[in-house]
């Protein structure tokens, strides 16, 4: 009796947890496809500082490439940490166009609500504030500030932005403009309530007549109207003041709970296109208008890509990382009057027609942002590339790193890759394809005139003359030059090919082969070498930046993203090969500082990942994973892949390994927990790895559907067991880009024991220069 009623009571249990896991996934599937906003986290990375990068990212609230971001600001105007999440006060909410806080910010000035005795200085305005009565979504900020018992939010759109301040009974209530330091303007308007003004702070690649203008309308009568000078000197009853850094402080008494709203666009270009902007962006609309057409853009992005899997984390994380994705490059162009596409140029200072984008490390994106948008935003692409031919005939050169001219960061020529990429993939316009063919073949052959280091090759006259750049020249991370120089020839040659200009595609093809001058088969590793062909002694291959770029000799060795077989071929062999990529990570996390002197944030970030000495959060070594399937060992891969999706990422504060730069570590968690890699951007392929979702459906401009189904996927089905491609047997290594945009569908059998006898046919290794030219 006991055992029957047991048994009962189990089978009651039973059917009503499947019950409930039935309504949990209705419930999901309506999350889906409606509220994919509210899966956003902005936060993920924001607990970071100079010594540690969880992400070094703030919470933009911003529509998807907006020309302006807002961000709630903690730390001193100028810091490049703006939103620490540990800090405990918030001094007002900022526009920012910072694509990193290492390249900092440009354009920005903000706005703060108080009462009770006027305090305008930032440091005496802040307010503290608790993480728990804040609301951070991509398209909504909303924050009680306790010191003033004041509620402020935010709401975006492109160029502007809708601010709602909900105030206690006061008699006296303020609202602050802050137009910041290194030049700026304000002037109170009472009879129209408004302040107009402008703001210049930057922090290089500008102009001399670089403004900012921005226009700030609000719905109740001023009854104070108070300015700022230089060094926080107060004018009180005044409406206007310019110097070196100003404000304008506009006060009123409120009741309990009384909203005042404020409108604020802004523009490169004037003052009445600020006005335009606003007009156009917000109008009559209501704080809920703008909070909800800003949600629908999301949706309408995020909604991209459908992700159906019973792990809300890992869901969670996929929309935190793609929303990253979705927010640079930032869009730098307006509509006149007539409608008419323009921006004013950060490169000569002129109003001009067409497209133009800014902030953005090309070292960074060029390895799976901009694969992204090839395969997902192809019309965004293409005005991107209309973009980077404007920059050329405003500059005579292309961006490497533009914020919002050229900085000088980073190393590399991989404009050509993101161009030659986007061009292969039909996606860019007739009008701009000769004129970007130019460009990047200046970058390849031109050193006198560079604008900045970071532009063009630095070393062009001796990487063209002895196909390296010598370690012993004075031209630092010179290695890493050589590197990607021979990666962006590939890609040119590519091009070249394809635009049937045969005697240029040759010539690059052969330059692309320059990695095998740093090849050292005495260790199976790259190594800087002299310029009488000796290579560079003493030699550790542990050894941070010196020939190499945020990192060392085992991260750099493998980016030869276009010849893996070549590299193969190098160290001797497959064996030899998937030896030396075992070793990254069996090994300790060693390191040797000495060129930087300190250990460098990213030295840090590899040591406590507990993954030896492999650095996933910096990018050189971001593909490394894939190239397992290279070597007949794709379930290596799988796990592997499957480890870093799983431990290095969250939709947390400390969510990333590193610095997320621009959408790149997120790109590769978006393409990696879908299944696939972008290892060698300018070929039509991806790599495998292993999927994180029971299901991912992809919806293509093209109006195409691409489903990647995975029905017995799970934390302990990492490996693939067997693939089938539009229901046929798929035993490569690889996916194409047409069957990709072609729509389709792949079905993943995943299982916990590898099967090492997939993948490993010669026709399964994905592309290498070496097997097409042999």
């Amino acid at each position: 009796m006991y055992n029957k009623f047991y048994i009962f009571f189990i089978v009651i249990i039973l059917v009503s947890c499947s019950q409930i896991q039935k309504e949990n996934k209705v419930a999901f599937n309506a999350i889906q496809t409606t509220n994919l906003v509210d899966l956003v986290n902005p936060l993920m990375g924001t607990d970071s500082d100079f010594s540690l990068s969880n992400g070094n990212t703030y919470p933009a609230i911003a529509t998807p490439w907006a020309m302006n971001f807002w961000t709630p600001q903690t730390a001193k105007m100028g810091d490049g940490w703006a939103y620490k999440y540990d800090d405990k006060t918030i001094r007002g909410i900022k526009q920012t166009h910072q694509p990193s806080p290492w390249i900092n910010d440009y354009a920005a000035f903000s706005l703060m609500a108080i009462t009770g005795k006027l305090k305008y200085k930032e440091e005496e305005r802040a307010s503290y504030f608790s993480h728990k009565a804040e609301t951070v979504k991509p398209n909504h900020y909303k924050v009680y500030l306790a010191d003033y018992d004041v509620t402020a939010e935010v709401s975006p759109t492109e160029r502007a932005a809708h601010f709602k301040f909900t105030f206690p009974e006061a008699d006296s209530s303020y609202i602050m403009l802050d137009a910041f330091y290194k030049g700026s303007m304000v002037k109170i308007l009472p009879k129209e309530r408004k302040i107009i003004g402008y703001c210049r702070n930057n922090s290089g690649g500008v102009p001399d007549n670089f403004y900012n203008y921005f226009v700030a309308e609000f719905d109740k009568d001023f009854e104070v109207n108070h300015t700022w000078k230089d060094d926080w000197v107060l004018m009180e009853n005044s409406t206007d003041s310019e110097g070196k850094h100003v404000g304008a402080i506009i006060g009123f008494k409120t009741k309990k709970g009384e909203e005042v709203h404020v409108k604020v666009a802004s523009s490169f270009i004037s003052h009445e296109q600020a006005a335009l902007n606003l007009k156009r962006e917000i109008g009559n609309d209501s704080f809920e208008n703008t909070k909800e057409k800003a949600r629908t853009a999301w949706e309408k992005e995020l909604g991209r890509i459908k992700i159906e899997d019973d792990n809300i984390d890992n869901i969670r994380t996929f929309y935190s990382c793609l929303y990253r994705v979705l927010l640079f490059p930032r869009k730098f162009y307006e509509y006149d009057l007539d409608n008419n596409i323009v921006h004013y140029s950060p490169y000569n200072g002129k109003v001009l027609p067409g497209y133009m984008f800014t902030d953005n490390g090309f070292w960074d994106t060029f390895r799976a942002v901009f694969p992204f948008f090839n395969l997902m935003y192809p019309e965004l692409n293409s005005n991107i590339m209309e973009g980077l031919a404007n920059t050329y005939k405003e500059s005579g050169w292309l961006p490497e790193w533009a914020s919002p001219g050229h900085r000088d960061c980073m190393v590399g020529s991989n404009s050509a890759t993101i161009i030659a990429d986007a061009f292969l993939k039909g996606n860019m316009k007739e009008k701009d394809v000769d004129v970007l063919f130019e460009a990047v073949l200046k970058n390849a052959t031109v050193n006198e005139g560079r604008p900045v280091n970071s532009v063009g090759r630095a070393g062009v006259d001796y990487y063209n003359k002895l196909g390296y750049v010598p370690y012993n020249v004075g031209i630092n991370e010179n290695a890493a030059r050589t590197l990607e120089y021979a990666f962006a020839d590939f890609t040119i040659a590519e091009m070249a090919e394809k635009m049937g200009k045969e005697t240029v595609a040759n010539k690059y093809y052969n330059q692309s082969n320059n990695y095998k001058n740093l090849f050292d088969n005495s260790t199976n590793l790259m190594r800087g070498k002299n310029e009488d062909g000796t290579f560079q002694t003493p030699f550790n291959p542990l050894k941070w930046g010196d020939a190499f770029t945020e990192g060392n000799s085992l991260h750099y060795t493998w980016s030869v993203f276009h010849d893996i077989q070549g590299l193969i071929s190098l160290m001797g062999g497959k064996e030899n090969f998937e030896a030396k990529l075992d070793e990254v990570f069996t090994m300790p996390p060693d390191f040797d500082a000495s060129y930087y002197g300190f250990t460098i944030h990213e030295i840090r970030e590899m040591q406590i990942a507990n993954m030896g000495n492999y650095a996933h959060g910096n990018q050189p070594i971001q593909h490394m994973i894939y190239l397992y399937n290279y070597a007949n060992a794709p379930y290596k891969a799988q796990e592997k892949v499957r480890d870093v999706l799983t431990k290095l990422y969250s939709a947390t504060p400390d969510g990333y390994c590193g610095d997320e730069d621009n959408g790149q570590t997120s790109a590769w968690y978006v393409f990696s927990s879908l299944g696939f890699y972008p290892v060698t951007p300018g070929v039509n392929e991806y790599v495998i790895g292993s999927p994180l979702f029971k299901k991912a459906t992809l919806k293509l401009e093209n109006g195409n559907e691409f489903e990647i189904s995975a029905s017995n996927n799970s934390k302990e089905n990492v490996y693939i067991e067997s693939m089938l491609l539009n229901g046929a047997n798929w035993n490569h290594n690889y996916l194409n880009f047409k069957d990709i945009q072609n729509g389709g569908k792949i079905e993943f059998d995943m299982n916990p024991t590898p099967n090492k006898k997939r993948g490993i046919n010669n026709d399964d290794v994905p592309y290498s220069y070496s097997n097409k030219s042999n």
